[in-house]
């Protein structure tokens, strides 16, 4: 519930009226982690009784859990139906003169249970399509790696940043992401930062503009893999639907209304997206936007080809290449540290298995 809906919702329990700062207790309470009414020790204790007896806090039920050496942390959410997901934990070294010594927390969310647009690099993409998620089961992932956070630092650090990198397409299920978003960054509650929100999408036109109208505001991030037409639809079926003129387009009318930088993100498939000719078509779609492109060497998943053979990883020599015919063309050019490998929980990795 967004605060205004639990606040109407408490208007109904019984009570002839209800203070607002008894709505911001509640609210507060679940943004720090509260699992059961009864820790809400500030509440008249009838309150909690019959809050217990009428509502359930969260709904989704951590199924599993994987811990990698480099600190990432992968939890398995199993959801009132029996669906499963996944969502990830990142842990990195704090950097910069203003910020103590630590780590910092990023989350890694999912929106759907499988995913529509069949990426033949992704192991997500695999699994076929499912269901989208509902608002509660996006909130539950980011509460429950809250969790892992306090658990790890005594209850004093936060997550700092969100990235809607996991299992599904996010804009083919933004009425629940933008309603979970609202509820993360009221600052009632958990008070997360706008900035520091990044969605993923594999380049659905229609969810770009509404993204720019209605948003939620965010970080962008387009998963363009390839520049080449032909070859995109054949990697991402479901993304090929929209043409890279039209996707492109798309781009330019959400920077005029937010004033964004976009990262365009490159999975590099050894050998079949990584030549001379696939850097510079995809220089040539990134001039004209306010982007970078962002370099993702593909994270190895068993079973997977394209083109009849295995798909693999391209050496460090072939990213490097890549890299510097970017750079050569004026393209501002970042690389992914991969984390979570070990674990399956980077990125193309997620299966819920």
């Amino acid at each position: 519930m967004t605060f205004l809906e639990l606040a109407e919702t408490l208007e109904q329990t019984g009570a002839e009226s209800v203070p607002p700062y008894r709505v911001e207790q509640i609210f507060s309470w679940i943004s720090r982690g509260a699992l059961s009414f009864d820790r809400m020790t500030d509440l008249p204790q009838a309150w909690r009784r019959e809050l217990a007896g009428r509502f359930s806090i969260r709904g989704s039920r951590v199924s599993g859990r994987l811990d990698d050496p480099d600190g990432t942390s992968k939890l398995r959410f199993t959801l009132t139906d029996g669906a499963v997901i996944e969502a990830v934990l990142l842990a990195s070294e704090k950097t910069g003169p203003d910020r103590e010594p630590g780590r910092s927390y990023t989350a890694c969310l999912s929106t759907q249970a499988g995913c529509p647009v069949g990426c033949v690099f992704c192991k997500t993409g695999s699994l076929g399509f499912l269901r989208n998620l509902d608002t509660f089961e996006l909130t539950d992932q980011f509460l429950a790696l809250s969790d892992l956070v306090r658990e790890r630092n005594g209850g004093s650090c936060r997550i700092s940043h969100i990235v809607v990198m996991g299992m599904g397409e996010p804009l083919l299920n933004l009425a629940a992401l933008r309603k979970a978003l609202a509820i993360l960054c009221d600052p009632r509650g958990f008070g997360f930062s706008k900035r520091r929100i990044t969605i993923s999408t594999s380049g659905i036109r229609a969810g770009i503009l509404e993204l720019a109208e209605q948003g939620p505001e965010a970080e962008l991030a387009l998963s363009l893999t390839t520049a080449r037409e032909d070859l995109r639809r054949r990697l991402m079926p479901g993304a090929g639907e929209n043409s890279l003129e039209d996707l492109k387009e798309a781009l330019k009318i959400y920077q005029e209304k937010t004033g964004r930088r976009i990262t365009l993100e490159a999975v590099l498939l050894g050998g079949i997206n990584t030549g001379a000719g696939d850097a510079r078509a995809l220089a040539a779609f990134a001039k004209g936007l306010k982007a970078a492109v962002n370099l993702i060497p593909w994270n190895p998943v068993p079973g997977l080809s394209f083109g009849g053979e295995k798909i693999r990883e391209p050496p460090a020599a072939e990213t490097g290449r890549f890299r510097r015919l970017l750079e050569q063309e004026g393209i501002q050019v970042t690389g992914r540290y991969r984390r979570g490998r070990g674990i399956s929980g980077a990125c193309g990795q997620l299966a819920g298995s």
